[in-house]
């Protein structure tokens, strides 16, 4: 990876775990969020990000116009169905207290690192076709 995808994504972790950390308190006392479950969930998206990236730029370097649609469509998939498997095993952990606004959160998160991995591919791919 050539790009400065690695540090842009380092800077989003960085970002989401700082904005956790200063609503700490706010989130566990209003919310009744499960703080560690976030930062877990955190750093687990953004690896997957990381990987779920990887195989959409080999996608973007193929011959076939279709292989990067399907390797985006398919790593997209991948890391949707990895947090319903992450938020499931929260569940099944914590029957007697699980809270709704740490599934939310974590969704959320989910919706960002998908959207902010996505306009990178799509900047990468604008620019190979240029060149």
């Amino acid at each position: 990876m050539t790009d400065k995808f690695i540090q842009w994504l380092a800077v989003v972790f960085i970002l989401i775990s700082a904005a956790l950390f200063l609503l700490k308190g706010w989130l566990q006392q209003t919310l009744g969020v499960d703080f560690g479950v976030l930062m877990g969930g955190n750093l687990a998206l953004a690896l997957i990000t990381l990987t779920s990236y990887s195989l959409g730029s080999k996608g973007l370097a193929a011959e076939n116009p279709n292989a990067m649609v399907r390797a985006v469509y398919a790593s997209t998939l991948a890391k949707l169905m990895l947090c319903v498997a992450c938020i499931a095993v929260y569940i099944f952990m914590n029957r007697q207290n699980v809270s709704k606004a740490t599934i939310f959160l974590f969704m959320f998160f989910y919706l960002v690192y998908t959207v902010f991995e996505t306009i990178h591919l799509y900047r990468k791919s604008i620019r190979q076709k240029k060149s």
